[in-house]
């Protein structure tokens, strides 16, 4: 069985309604294209564009934008030597590439969540489902030991926390992404009786701020910030073992990115 791009994509974007102005695009890429190989990725970084060329692939699937920007205008970039280099790798490559954001946190459940949950084995203790969040009961750990196990469960070298460490925590909120900004994630505190929130990034003046003034006056609220793609990466892993299930004859593969940011 052959197989095109279009089918793919018809495929991913199938189970959800039409959205209208959506970042979801083809772009560079014929739809009529024969698949070679499929790469998913959080980020067509340089790096993971080079991989997918030395894996024999041909699509890659990454949920976010490829130039820097979430609508990915480029004219700005014009001239910009990062840019140019980049645009020239892909357009030797014959890499097409599919961005698969907004219908895949429209997905129910969102599939970026889906992944995450997946990755810490926290499926079993979700209580509710929300558009933008998941609400659960985990065992009860402290904020250290819940840093301690999500760094362990999704290989990272480090979180950033806010809270008392030391701190039981059971009720727990998960906003994968760029959802930790104070209006979507202190609500959630209240409305659920939180102990803890676990988010992608917000800025930082909003919910960190926000459970530093919580603790200061003897309320148990905690804030682990995981990084943005931290948060997303595994989402797009479970999309590969999804597309590899539903298509083994085609080599799928999710390839990981490092950590943006080092500790120094």
């Amino acid at each position: 069985m052959n197989l095109t791009i279009r089918t793919i994509l018809e495929e991913l974007m199938g189970t959800v309604e039409q959205i209208d102005g959506t970042v979801d695009t083809l772009k560079p890429g014929n739809p009529e294209t024969e698949i070679t190989g499929i790469v998913t990725a959080f980020c067509a970084t340089q790096y993971v564009v080079e991989r997918a060329m030395a894996m024999g692939a041909n699509l890659l699937i990454t949920h976010e934008g490829v130039f820097y920007n979430h609508h990915e205008p480029c004219e700005w970039l014009d001239g910009d030597p990062v840019y140019r280099g980049k645009l020239s790798l892909i357009e030797r490559s014959e890499v097409a590439i599919f961005r698969y954001h907004d219908y895949w946190h429209r997905h129910k459940p969102d599939g970026i969540m889906v992944g995450l949950l997946r990755e810490l084995e926290w499926s079993a203790y979700v209580d509710e489902q929300q558009p933008a969040a998941t609400i659960l009961t985990i065992p009860a750990m402290t904020i250290s030991e819940a840093a301690q196990y999500i760094k362990r469960k999704l290989g990272i070298p480090y979180v950033r926390v806010a809270g008392d460490l030391s701190q039981t925590c059971r009720h727990v909120g998960i906003l994968v992404g760029y959802r930790g900004g104070g209006t979507m994630a202190i609500p959630l505190f209240n409305q659920h009786n939180l102990d803890l929130i676990i988010a992608g990034e917000g800025p930082e003046w909003e919910t960190p701020e926000y459970v530093r003034d919580a603790v200061h006056q003897g309320r148990l609220k905690a804030l682990i910030m995981l990084g943005h793609a931290e948060s997303e990466a595994p989402g797009m892993k479970y999309l590969a073992e999804i597309l590899a299930e539903k298509y083994p004859m085609i080599p799928t593969f999710f390839i990981a990115e490092q950590p943006i940011y080092q500790l120094v």
